[in-house]
């Protein structure tokens, strides 16, 4: 399992820091316990020699081991941090003053005493504590001698039981404040290691979210903006960087490639259709002059009347396919305007009155008088709308009805084109607008259309700034909003 960059570097870090924070603590807890033992053991190296020379029962040699008993007593009672006891030349106790059981050696090693008498600078020096088994402590000592004769030595602990228990509850505070202060400094470098380790992480990462950011502004055009140079190592971020680029210039490649077969495909589209309206123009005027002679017969003139039919529908697919085009290649001019709404509205309601007649089908405006003025162009408004009048008009059976609706909405106007058709179905509403998509209810469909459009209409409502809704329900009808601008804001 390969570890990420993240993982290893965070494992690194806590590893490091882990280290670094115990060795300091025991290093310096080490340190502290020394210097103190050195400080305590230099202060009161000439405490047993002090009472081997100031007191009689030493000073002349010890005979009483009872009184020099009862002194140690009162000396620890006088100094509850000692602990006295006088030692044989060979390292056996000999007097104490301690409780039954107290005591755990009877016999001491006499090495760092000699050490201690022969070189008091050499500091600290550690004896047997004869309270435990195990542990040393820091000490002074004095020969106690009788004449020449050397009867043993003043041992003196420096740092009794009593004094270390009572030390242990002022360090157990001490050491709450140490524990305390150190977490503080702990979680602080913690906290500053985790800045410069994020900071360090996401540097190259808002680098490459502005790059990224100014190739998507330039259209994923990576010619205009210059793709950034990453290091060649196994850093995770830099191979995401060297994988972006990698992907921009394939995607840069294949936009470049799209953009020229969609460009081929409209130029052939429009190639194909100027050239076939010239010969289909030529076919239509000689179909037309035929049908005004007089009819050699009966079946001969519903020949000629279907040619004619099919002719017109071809005509009419053609010019769509040259619109669709021309609009598909942006070569579009918009021509904003102020103008009255419901005139025009009613212009295009009587160019579709014979049709609607003739289908039996009920054309209306709501409301009858709609003087609105709006701000839009006129040429591709009328265009919408007609689209949408004659696509309801082929979709809606007779005795049905189309209503054209205005509603003022601020300083805009919302423009419904309803019919009570035979409805579209919910899946097929989201692809209606497409232009290689026959919806299931122009299936079998008798009326003659070219069926693009609502492809073009989705095209000019992009043009003038506008969004068209559908709303619709199988057997009941479909209903096209979309909103034009008030003349209001035509300075805006």
């Amino acid at each position: 399992m390969t570890l990420s960059l993240y993982h290893r570097l965070a494992i690194v870090i806590t590893s490091v820091f882990m280290i670094t924070v115990s060795a300091f603590v025991f290093w310096s807890q080490n340190l502290s316990a020394v210097s103190r033992a050195q400080a305590e053991q230099q202060l009161h190296l000439g405490l047993a020699e002090h009472l081997a020379q100031d007191n009689p029962l030493l000073k002349q040699g010890v005979y009483d081991y009872k009184a020099l008993e009862n002194l140690f007593h009162t000396l620890m009672v006088l100094g509850p941090a000692f602990e006295f006891y006088f030692v044989d030349p060979s390292g056996k106790l000999l007097t104490y003053s301690a409780k039954p059981g107290e005591v755990k050696r009877q016999a001491i090693d006499l090495r760092p005493l000699i050490q201690l008498i022969n070189e008091p600078n050499k500091l600290p020096v550690y004896g047997d504590d004869p309270r435990s088994i195990e542990q040393s402590k820091i000490f002074s000592v004095s020969p106690v001698y009788n004449g020449e004769t050397l009867q043993g030595y003043l041992y003196v602990i420096i740092g009794s039981s009593i004094s270390d228990s009572i030390s242990a509850q002022i360090k157990s505070s001490e050491q709450l404040v140490k524990n305390t202060t150190g977490l503080i400094i702990m979680v602080a470098l913690l906290f500053v290691t985790l800045l410069l380790l994020f900071r360090t992480m996401t540097q190259p990462l808002k680098k490459l979210g502005e790059f990224i950011r100014k190739v998507e502004k330039n259209n994923f055009d990576i010619k205009a903006v210059p793709t950034l140079e990453w290091p060649s190592h196994s850093n995770e971020i830099h191979q995401v960087g060297q994988s972006v680029n990698g992907m921009l210039e394939t995607i840069n490649q294949q936009m470049t490639q799209l953009t020229t077969i969609d460009e081929q495909r409209r130029k052939l589209l429009a190639h194909l259709s100027h050239d076939l309206r010239t010969p289909l123009a030529s076919l239509q005027g000689y179909l037309e002059l035929i049908e005004r002679r007089p009819p050699a017969g009966h079946q001969e003139q519903e020949y000629l009347a279907i040619s004619l039919k099919n002719c017109n529908q071809l005509k009419g697919l053609i010019d769509q396919i040259f619109e669709l085009a021309h609009l598909e290649s942006g070569q579009s001019n918009v021509n904003f305007e102020v103008f009255n709404l419901g005139e025009l509205i009613y212009d295009i309601m009587a160019k579709f009155a014979l049709k609607a007649q003739q289908a039996d089908v009920s054309l209306s405006v709501f409301p009858v008088e709609c003087d609105f003025t709006v701000y839009s162009d006129i040429g591709k408004l009328e265009r919408i709308l007609s689209n949408l009048i004659e696509n309801a008009l082929r979709h809606t059976p007779a005795k049905g009805s189309i209503c054209v609706s205005i509603c003022a909405i601020d300083n805009a106007y919302n423009i419904a084109v309803q019919d009570t058709g035979v409805g579209i179905s919910p899946k097929e509403l989201p692809y209606i607008f497409e232009a290689r998509y026959q919806a299931s209810n122009s299936k079998g469909c008798k009326k003659s259309h070219a069926g693009l459009g609502l492809a073009i209409t989705a095209r000019l409502i992009d043009l003038i700034k506008s969004e068209i809704k559908v709303n619709s329900r199988l057997g009941q009808g479909s209903e096209f909003v979309f909103q034009v601008r008030g003349a209001a804001t035509s300075s805006n």
